[in-house]
């Protein structure tokens, strides 16, 4: 079947904000939806069902199909419970977009192993639970479809974000991997790192640059990497305000020691080990 219809999508974090809008698309192109939603603060403290029973709302009134989950996918039996709602709701689970996140922004010097830990569980922990119990399904029928949400605060780095961009680049390395263990059976993993306002990025980014960055513009891309049509794997993509650009790591050629090298010979070939011009895309030397 063509793009998304009649395949069973299931969305972490859709209650509000970019998670929202991948689960109105995704509807409107004929998928089946599962919203997750745990219906708490941005920090993560407090838990509800009002977030996700509104999106299922509006999905069905417009003509789509969906079904509310209010799992807390940090835990391995939440995550369980999601994919499980979506095979007792649906029968399958083509599907799933990691998009639920929590912020516990801070300088390093003053970050709590509490907000470390926290901030892990929900992004890169949830990820791992939601894919991994997704994942024999994927295979057993020969197709899946998994989109992680980085950012470009894993990617570049931000200031006061050292949790949240260590998580966040984490899973730019787990769908890494996803992508070469999935690919003999049509498994494809990407990475969204999405720039737009939501109630995550409402005091981090200046107002007059959030006004141009709506969460609508990130949908498309989204549904993109759920679809059939989609064949590319391991593809990190930053979206947001009409842009859509990819993301991708490279190498130079280096130095050559033929020997083990001193501090000195180090320091000498530096500009050399660290010169970009001429770079290609980098690869494992050792898969």
């Amino acid at each position: 079947m063509p793009g998304v219809t009649d395949r069973v999508i299931a969305i972490t974090g859709a209650g509000g904000g970019l998670g929202r809008e991948y689960a109105l698309l995704l509807a409107k192109e004929g998928a089946l939806v599962v919203v997750n939603d745990l219906g708490g603060a941005r920090d993560g403290t407090g838990a509800g069902s009002s977030m996700a029973d509104e999106v299922v709302r509006e999905i069905r009134e417009a003509g789509g199909t969906a079904v509310a989950n209010y799992d807390n996918i940090a835990t391995e039996d939440g995550a369980a419970n999601l994919v499980r709602t979506a095979i007792d709701s649906f029968g399958a689970i083509h599907g799933v977009v990691n998009n639920a996140g929590i912020l516990r922004d801070g300088s390093f010097g003053k970050m709590t192993a509490d907000n470390w830990e926290s901030v892990q569980k929900v992004h890169l922990w949830g990820g791992y639970y939601v894919t991994r119990a997704a994942w024999p399904h994927f295979r057993e029928q020969n197709h899946g479809r998994i989109v992680m949400a980085s950012s470009t605060s894993g990617l570049f780095g931000n200031f006061g974000q050292a949790n949240y961009g260590a998580a966040k680049l984490g899973l730019v390395g787990l769908v890494n991997t996803l992508a070469i263990e999935g690919a003999r059976a049509n498994i494809l993993a990407n990475a969204i790192a999405p720039m737009a306002a939501t109630r995550m990025t409402e005091d981090i980014a200046p107002k007059e640059l959030l006004d141009k960055l709506p969460p609508a513009h990130v949908a498309g891309v989204v549904g993109y990497l759920v679809s059939d049509e989609c064949q590319d794997t391991a593809t990190v993509v930053v979206a947001g305000g009409g842009q859509v650009y990819r993301v991708q790591q490279f190498q130079n050629k280096g130095a050559v020691f033929a020997t083990p090298p001193s501090i000195d010979e180090v320091g000498a070939q530096w500009s050399r080990i660290t010169d970009m011009s001429g770079a290609e895309p980098g690869a494992n030397p050792l898969g």
